[in-house]
């Protein structure tokens, strides 16, 4: 696929929420392949530590890095961002919007958790990819879009509806963002939506201090994501080491089917159609 070889010696990259987990393995991987790479996250200790450890990688070294403290919840911010990172290394070929968080939400809980989620989670993809792609169609080299969602902006499980909220925005936004770049007249960009499986990272470690079983690494998950920007696929649907992507294909499309169905929403967690779901998830059927 042409806009993967953006992925290429001497172009650059931007990665939001880069100081840890996926972000920060994503970052390592291009400065590994000869890319230049700027880290975006909140200032602090971990994102100059992060910075140093992608530098090591860097052929250039610290010359090929910088770490530009943002907060992508700030539209100001990330404008700032991409003004900096112009003047010190020209067109950007990759845009990683990843940042994230998840401080857990309830439908009636504290108004400040859903407005940070939906800043940061959702905003901070929408702003970047206006902010960046503009500048990144109209140098006309091959360049990649790649927006961090979630499988629950997809089948939307109870017990965090903002974080639901915001990661099925991406989807969407994502969507419309790859028909509005196929669409544009001699475009070399594409976007992707990245669907990571369950990862060990800060964000999902809990106090957990070793890494579960059942989840994946986030360089596990950055080198599925390279091999499926290598296909052109547009959903990068990772699996994980407990859930393979046959059960996620039919959790996507129960949750579809709530619709085509007239199911009630969320009926997967019903008590009236649960049992319909553990069969259709087996394959059993009375």
């Amino acid at each position: 696929m042409l806009s993967f070889s953006a992925i290429a010696k001497n172009n650059l990259a931007v990665v939001t929420g880069s100081a840890s987990g996926i972000g920060l393995a994503a970052a390592k991987c291009f400065a590994d392949r000869g890319m230049k790479v700027v880290l975006a996250d909140l200032a602090g200790e971990r994102l100059q530590a992060a910075a140093a450890e992608v530098a090591k990688l860097a052929p250039g070294g610290a010359a090929d890095v910088a770490a530009i403290a943002t907060d992508v919840s700030r539209p100001d911010e990330l404008v700032a961002l991409a003004r900096a990172t112009y003047e010190r290394f020209g067109h950007v070929h990759v845009l990683m919007n990843n940042a994230g968080i998840q401080p857990g939400s309830s439908m009636f809980g504290p108004l400040e958790n859903w407005e940070s989620v939906l800043g940061v989670n959702l905003w901070g993809v929408i702003n970047g990819s206006r902010v960046f792609a503009p500048a990144m169609i109209a140098h006309g080299e091959p360049a990649l879009i790649i927006n961090t969602g979630s499988k629950q902006g997809i089948t939307t499980p109870p017990g965090d509806p903002a974080y639901n909220v915001s990661k099925a925005g991406v989807r969407v936004f994502t969507e419309a963002l790859q028909h509005e770049l196929r669409n544009t007249e001699n475009c070399q960009v594409n976007a992707h939506l990245l669907i990571p499986g369950f990862v060990y990272t800060g964000l999902t470690a809990h106090g957990r201090p070793e890494k579960p079983a059942g989840a994946w690494t986030p360089e596990q998950t950055v080198d599925f994501m390279l091999e499926s920007l290598s296909r052109g696929d547009f959903y990068i649907l990772c699996p994980d080491n407990e859930v393979e992507r046959p059960t996620d294909e039919k959790r996507i499309l129960w949750a579809a089917g709530d619709i085509v169905e007239n199911r009630p929403p969320l009926s997967r967690w019903h008590p009236d159609h649960g049992e319909a779901f553990r069969s259709f998830l087996t394959g059993k059927r009375d």
